[in-house]
């Protein structure tokens, strides 16, 4: 009786669409949308991990289509960059895996652009897919960058049309020096060429627009969020977003339109179907068993076998097993956990590994300039992952800062870092990817009183702090009280260096002071490492040593 009534709920399950990774029963004529997003690099298939990969992903859109369904395999953006094994080689081996995956589109999200606007541009050919960004256009001339739409006719009739957007926030949260010669329109203006896009697509006899949106829906993105767009704009049926690396497991409705995201990392695959008229979400997580799923209100057990494509499988499990083996060498150990976790973690608080870096980051600066680097200072976003008890090796280290960033020294006076100091924890409590996470200072931070915005910075989405010190204060920098009078030299990351994030209070400093000592991030983690610590990460950093208060 029970094998019946699990192989009854089995078969509701697969005849509502619920049934994933394995061969389903499905109606034929069907629009089946599957979207990724925030894969940062995330490839390779693994219980252990939670992670999908391109391999299941690519079984299962076969799947689908054997079983009659339209298919449009999509992406949100974030995917070239973020694990050593697609970071290496600046973003080609991420698009080599989805061009096997057989993906339809992306939308290029900020870390697309970590290595150049000209890298990207040769990512696209090299993609069997086009790269959708109607809002990146040439700083002179105005011309678009890349391809902005796509009509796609599908196998039952329909017509099904896909435009992209990538957030404002690129020219600021990629290397600012990465992003010249290109403007991203934020506000009203990005509103306008998302209207524009919907009405193009819908008079080119559009059944369904889709917005590949790479915006996501953090306090800190107003007023470019999707959320905000969706308010403005009509004419958008499905809104596949990220950026937040929110998880909607069944959407949620703005206006007239479906809003999904996928939460990260490849933990889920996003599927809406399209079927009288009708948009139904979900999202499925894969290699495991005994998944439950909710549809209408009701719950039926799915069993998700996570069958792998063997040719995709093959393709990105020797590429990972080439890298692993490139950085393989195993340097030092840990015997506490570091912290790399994002809210709470590195982007709303001090964490241990926060220290931890900031410290090799101060002392990479004062092996290269002496005694005289007073502080050193890095964002917290830049932190990518933990690392967890047992030996570290270089792919840990290339894992945790992927970015190719180097350890940069700039003079400034206190008022000019109080005031980065303010605005990079403009949104704390809430997570803010410039929180800084420090070493040879100490600050507070009085989250009850608001942040008060003067301007928006020059080429940036973030604004000048109105009144530097309303909410920061400083107790000491290099052992020594706080003097806004004061010159400080700083060491932090290039990226912050040159304006990046809500940093542009540097960018003078750095263009005028600013010394790049030649020294990559992960290196100054290694050897302050090996030649500090003795290769031991122990209990000194076992929690985070008080360095920052945030008053809440």
């Amino acid at each position: 009786m029970r094998r019946r009534c699990v192989a009854m709920l089995l078969s509701l399950a697969m005849a509502l669409g619920l049934y994933g990774f394995g061969a389903a029963e499905t109606a034929p004529g069907r629009l089946v949308i599957l979207y990724t997003n925030d894969m940062h690099g995330r490839a390779v298939a693994s219980a252990a991990d939670g992670v999908l990969g391109y391999a299941a992903i690519a079984q299962y859109k076969k799947d689908l289509e054997a079983a009659g369904d339209s298919v449009l395999l999509l992406d949100a953006g974030d995917a070239s960059q973020g694990t050593s094994l697609v970071n290496l080689g600046y973003g080609r081996n991420a698009v080599a895996f989805m061009n096997a995956a057989g993906y339809d589109a992306m939308a290029p999200g900020n870390h697309e652009f970590d290595w150049g606007v000209d890298n990207l541009r040769q990512l696209a050919g090299m993609a069997g897919f086009p790269i959708l960004a109607a809002n990146v256009t040439n700083r002179i001339g105005g011309e678009p960058v890349f391809q902005a739409s796509r009509l796609f006719e599908m196998p039952n009739g329909m017509k099904v049309g896909v435009f992209g957007l990538t957030t404002p926030e690129t020219l600021t949260k990629a290397h600012p020096d990465k992003v010249r010669g290109i403007d991203i329109p934020q506000g009203d203006a990005l509103y306008a060429v998302a209207q524009a896009q919907a009405d193009a697509l819908k008079a080119a006899g559009a059944d369904v627009v889709i917005l590949l949106g790479h915006l996501g829906t953090d306090t800190e993105s107003a007023p470019n969020r999707s959320t905000d767009l969706l308010e403005k704009v009509t004419g958008i049926d499905l809104f596949i977003d990220a950026h937040s690396h929110t998880a909607m497991d069944k959407g949620q409705t703005v206006g007239d339109t479906l809003l999904v995201s996928a939460s990260e990392y490849g933990k889920n695959l996003g599927v809406v179907t399209y079927e009288g008229g009708k948009f139904t979400a979900a999202l499925f997580s894969g290699l495991k068993e005994g998944v439950t799923v909710e549809y209408d209100g009701a719950l039926y057990s799915a069993v998700l076998t996570a069958r792998l494509d063997r040719d995709v499988d093959e393709l990105v499990s020797s590429a990972d097993r080439a890298v692993r083996e490139e950085l393989s060498r195993v340097f030092a150990r840990t015997d506490v956990p570091l912290n790399g976790e994002r809210d709470p973690g590195n982007r709303t608080e001090e964490t241990n590994l926060g220290d931890f870096a900031a410290d090799a980051i101060l002392w990479a600066a004062r092996q290269a300039l002496g005694d005289r680097v007073d502080a050193a200072l890095t964002n917290g976003g830049g932190i990518r992952a933990g690392i967890a008890i047992g030996e570290i090796s270089m792919n840990d280290m290339k894992t945790v800062f992927p970015f190719g960033n180097q350890v940069a020294v700039l003079d400034v006076t206190g008022a000019e870092l109080l005031e980065a100091l303010e605005a990079a924890t403009s949104s704390t409590p809430k997570a803010i990817g410039a929180f800084p996470q420090v070493s040879g200072m100490i600050f507070s931070v009085n989250t009850a009183v608001p942040f008060e915005a003067a301007d928006k910075y020059p080429d940036s989405t973030c604004f000048r702090p109105a009144r530097p010190g309303s909410r920061v204060t400083v107790e000491s920098v290099g052992g020594k009280p706080f003097d806004p009078e004061a010159v400080y030299t700083i060491a932090t990351n290039d990226f912050t260096a040159a304006g990046g994030d809500t940093y542009y209070a540097f960018r003078y400093p750095n263009a005028t002071s600013g010394y790049p000592t030649g020294v990559a991030l992960e290196d100054a983690l290694v050897n302050y490492t090996t030649a500090v610590l003795c290769g031991v990460v122990g209990e000194q950093y076992a929690h985070p040593q008080g360095r920052i208060t945030v008053i809440k």
